[in-house]
């Protein structure tokens, strides 16, 4: 069973509030979960992050992978450090010149 930590939508419409859970990556973003460990609220100012911090380290060590957005809210409330990703280079595409 592959297991995600994932962030699940609640909040009315224009107004996000988000869930961060541990589920089976076959199931559906609102979908049943596995546990619940934390919430996002990315209209406060700064953003409101609330985890349970050894819930999600117990996780990550079982193996548990995030999604890239699970990966930020856990880098900003401090589960997890901020890894400096090496990305591919941006293509120079050139511009086809017409005369």
């Amino acid at each position: 069973m592959a297991v995600r930590i994932r962030l699940t939508r609640l909040g009315d419409k224009k107004s996000p509030f988000y869930r961060v859970v541990v589920a089976d990556s076959r199931r559906s973003r609102d979908g049943k979960v596995i546990e619940k460990l934390g919430t996002y609220d990315p209209l406060k100012d700064p953003a409101e992050v609330k985890i349970e911090t050894e819930r999600a380290k117990y996780w990550l060590s079982n193996g548990a992978e995030p999604t890239e957005t699970a990966k930020t809210v856990l880098v900003k409330a401090g589960v997890i450090k901020a890894s400096k990703a090496k990305t591919a280079p941006k293509s120079d595409k050139k511009k086809k010149e017409t005369k």
